[in-house]
């Protein structure tokens, strides 16, 4: 479901802020990669957007953002996520004498 809501704060050194709507009481958590706009994604305090939103709990709100975008403009696709292969993976194995 598309909100509207206003960037409470954005945090653009840690690609994540907080974002007020009256769907996601006590603020709505929102990571860059689910910015769904072109060129270099931040938000700023104050500005309007649009969101989709998930209940999860997530660094101490109850909401997660899954798709924003500024509001009254189209939301762009999502990166893809990053293929996973051998170069993305480690193991550990501990053998101990007997």
């Amino acid at each position: 479901m598309v909100t509207l809501g206003i960037v409470r704060l954005w945090y653009d050194d840690e690609g994540w802020g907080i974002v007020d709507s009256d769907e996601t009481p006590g603020g709505c958590w929102v990571h860059y990669s689910h910015l769904a706009m072109p060129g270099y994604r931040a938000l700023q305090a104050g500005q309007a957007v649009e969101f989709d939103w998930e209940m999860a709990a997530q660094d101490g709100y109850s909401f997660r953002a899954t798709r924003t975008w500024s509001a009254g403009t189209a939301p762009r696709p999502l990166a893809p996520p990053a293929a996973t292969g051998p170069a993305y993976t480690s193991g550990l194995s501990i053998i101990f004498d007997d």
